[in-house]
This record gives C-alpha cells, structure tokens and sequence, in this order.
C-alpha cells in the first residue's frame, strides 16, 4: 500500500522464489520486503486541530503474540455518548502495510471524522516472516478483545466509555477484506459475547484467489489446504456465506482491478447461498486496486467515502 522503490538487482543464482514487487527469497533464507509501512505516531492530544478532529492511540492486545490495534475517536465526542465500532484490517497481500503507517493512519482518521464512529485498526503479523494463520489468529484476538468491552469492563476507556456493541462492524481492503470477511465467519460460529451485535461487513477490492498471485499464498501458508480452503474462496464453501451473522455487506470494487471478477463471483454467491442480509455493490467505472485509499483525494475516493459513512450510520 505504501510506494514502490526500485527493485535491487541480485544475483538470479542466489535467489530461490521472486514475488516481485512484495519480496524475495534467497536460497540462503534470507527474506528481502520491497514495501515498507514507515511507523507515524498516534495523535493523542485533546486538541482537535492538531488530530484532524480525531484522536488515535496504540494498544497491544497480546504480549505474547504482540498483536496490537490504533485506536480512533472523534475529538467532539461527549462523555456518555456511544458510536457504532468499526474493526478495520489493513490490505497488502498479507505480506505488507502496517496500521501504523501513513496510509492507514490517514485513512482511518478520515473514516472516523466523517462517519463519527470508534475505529480499531487492526495491527497483524505479516508473512513470510509469520505464516498465515498468523494474520488471522492475530485479527480474531483483537476482535475478540473489543468483544470483551461489551460489559464496560474492559481495560480500553474509548471503548468502555463510547462503543455501542449493538453497532459492530468489520471491515478490511485487499487482504484485510479476505480477513474481514473470515473473521465474519467465525463470529458466525463461535459467538460474540452478550450484547455485542455485528451490523455489517464491508470489503473494499477484497482478495479471495484468482487474481494471479496463487503461488503466493501456498508459499505463506503453514497450513496449505488446498484452493478451496474458506479462508481463500469463501465461494466454494455456501454454507458459511448462508450462516453469516451480520444484516449487511457493503462491497466496494472497480473496473480495471483485477480481483474485480471475484469479487462480483463472492456476491453472485452470497445470493445463491440463502444468506437473508441486504448486499450493496459499488463498483466504479475506470479506477484500479484500492484507489481510494492510495488516492483519497480524487472524486471516486470520495464517492466511496460517502457511501461507507452512509452505510456506518444507516
């Protein structure tokens, strides 16, 4: 998600796997990234102008694990007031980006000063390093710990003081979006706690196989099973679409991004599957992979915008 610098050349004897522009393998183990997710502070101050009306700060949820979350809140928010929880898993193969990087830290600021919601922008392991189930494992634990501030007991303040667990929502990009969509499937099956209703799920240019890359997540996954494991193409699996517990999808995609036909084949399937939730579709004329986030500024990026806080509040 973040830019591209040049590729280094190296000695094709030296190298074992290429996956170009993520990273490389050498015969010697040694693991090469190209995209780097530089680290931006929170901003954790109660002036509103120096946080873009939004206030973020990091929080590790597993000391063991190390996975962690940035958290956001709107500056104006009263004291009792409670808002709509939206759990965000950033994209990047499963390789790359960071919820601590400027990207994400930009776009969920402006996610949360618009929809006037509390964000928890998920930080997961990255492969290779950490081998799917990592992401994922590391995704449920911090779904899971928003779940526990159900009681307003938990040990976050923001979300003791100002989650409404009646409005949770889950939400990812790219590789978030396949992650998203999964941890959908499993608050289907193993419950959340009382109290805690997930609203809605919503995938931007979501990553369910068959975008050209396949030999990539063989090599990620510690646990390869097969190109119909439900983690990769929930399409081949209608009975966890038709048991999906939240009442509304959003999916976002576009013309030339080249996960565009899987997408509109994971929602021609979550119709056939029986699934009673409403399905909305947007999907943009002449725009690529993830635009609006890698170009918030453009009138699309802002079409999308207004249809995400619409359905956050709706």
């Amino acid at each position: 998600m973040d830019s591209l610098p040049p590729i280094p050349h190296a000695d094709p004897d030296l190298i074992a796997l290429d996956f170009v522009p993520f990273f490389r393998v050498y015969k010697d183990g040694r693991v090469e990234k190209f995209i780097k997710a530089p680290f931006v502070p929170p901003a954790d101050s109660d002036d509103p102008q120096s946080t873009g009306g939004v206030r973020s700060k990091d929080v590790i949820i597993s000391s063991e694990t190390q996975a962690c979350a940035r958290l956001y809140l709107p500056a104006t928010v009263k004291p009792d007031e409670k808002l709509p929880v939206l759990i965000y898993i950033h994209g990047g193969a499963f390789v790359i980006g960071s919820a601590f990087g400027v990207v994400y830290h930009s776009y969920l600021t402006s996610v949360v000063a618009e929809a006037n919601v509390v964000a928890v922008s998920v930080e997961y392991r990255l492969a290779p390093e950490h081998p799917i189930p990592a992401c994922f494992d590391d995704s449920w634990a911090v779904t899971k710990w928003v779940d526990s501030h159900a009681n307003r007991k938990g040990p976050e303040p923001w979300l003791n003081n100002h989650a409404d667990f009646s409005r949770v929502f889950l939400a990812g990009d790219s590789a978030g979006g396949n992650i998203a969509h999964y941890m959908t499937v499993k608050a289907s099956q193993e419950g959340l706690g009382d109290g805690v209703k997930l609203e809605g799920l919503i995938l931007a240019h979501p990553f369910f196989g068959k975008g050209g890359r396949e030999e990539l997540w063989e090599y990620i996954t510690s646990d390869f099973k097969g190109w119909d494991d439900p983690r990769l193409n929930p399409m081949a699996s209608p009975e966890l679409l038709s048991g999906l517990v939240c009442g509304k999808i959003l999916l976002f995609t576009s013309e030339t991004d080249p996960l565009r036909d899987r997408s509109l084949r994971y929602c021609e399937a979550i119709k056939m599957s029986g699934w009673s939730g409403e399905l909305e579709v947007v999907d943009v004329e002449k725009e690529g992979h993830t635009f609006h986030i890698l170009n918030p500024s453009g009138d699309n990026a802002g079409i999308l915008m207004k249809r995400l806080v619409s359905f956050l509040g709706n």
